[in-house]
């Protein structure tokens, strides 16, 4: 089979949402959940380098890309109720579920709530819940669609906190701003700062020691949002937990290290699914 005929690029109805859904390869399921505004697209280092081995499934958030911003606002426990809903709504029973800095949250409720879905849990730039010092980085963030010029300087100074040097050095962050601006779903402001409230709150800490599925927690040692201490608590809450600290990344590993990230993860999938057929 060719890629575009393993390729699915759809709306599908959860709850009173439409979500935005996209699915590419054969193979056993994983579900991406992204972090703060990014849409499916943020993964597409995974869609296209992992589709190979996976059947790899990304959508928009609520509040994200095509999938609109619920009335009422947002909660954790109801992007969580999402994330199974896409999962029933494609047939998927179990799949090796990711999420990414407040997607990472989502899917730490998805496996308190819906454990016999999540068939292992990867929890990339994560925590249990926000320290003084997080929580005043992430009010400062509820101030920037407010007070930026316009969406340029918005994205520049967002984007300081999330990428390494080298990425600024070499263009690629420009790059990266470049493919936001252009793309033709952008976040409404209200949306930003609802999944930020939502994600601010989150607090898992006391229930994550319940979470029975096989972890790997990923952490880049240069990140100044969710530093390699955060992850490390969650690891050491959840029982079996590894962890991973990546030299000379940041917030978003998977999207600057591509390569080594992918290799990360499906080793770690693939040794989940070998011990499930033993």
């Amino acid at each position: 089979m060719t890629m575009t005929e393993t390729t699915t690029q759809e709306h599908v109805p959860v709850g009173g949402l439409d979500v935005w859904v996209e699915q590419r390869g054969e193979g056993p399921d994983v579900l991406l959940i992204a972090g703060l505004s990014d849409p499916a697209e943020a993964w597409e280092a995974q869609l296209g380098g992992l589709s190979g081995h996976f059947r790899v499934t990304a959508f928009d958030n609520p509040g994200a890309g095509r999938t609109a911003l619920p009335e009422g606002g947002l909660t954790v426990e109801a992007m969580a109720e999402v994330a199974a809903g896409v999962l029933s709504a494609l047939g998927i029973e179990s799949a090796h579920v990711a999420g990414f800095s407040g997607g990472s949250c989502n899917a730490q409720e998805l496996a308190l709530r819906h454990p016999d879905v999540v068939r292992s849990l990867t929890l990339i730039s994560t925590w249990s819940r926000a320290d003084a010092l997080m929580r005043s980085m992430m009010t400062s963030w509820l101030w920037l669609p407010e007070v930026a010029p316009d969406e340029r300087s918005m994205l520049e100074a967002f984007f300081t906190w999330i990428y390494t040097a080298r990425a600024h050095e070499a263009g690629i962050v420009d790059q990266i701003i470049e493919e936001a601006l252009a793309f033709p779903f952008p976040q409404p402001p209200e949306a930003f700062i609802a999944q930020l409230r939502a994600w601010s709150g989150h607090d898992t800490h006391d229930r994550l020691p319940t979470i029975a599925a096989p972890t790997l927690v990923v952490a880049g040692d240069e990140d100044i949002i969710t530093p390699p201490r955060l992850g490390r608590i969650v690891a050491d809450q959840i029982p079996g937990a590894r962890f991973e600290v990546l030299p000379g990344e940041a917030h978003q590993p998977f999207q600057e290290s591509p390569e080594a990230f992918n290799t990360l993860v499906q080793a770690f999938w693939d040794e989940v699914d070998a011990a499930g057929e033993s």
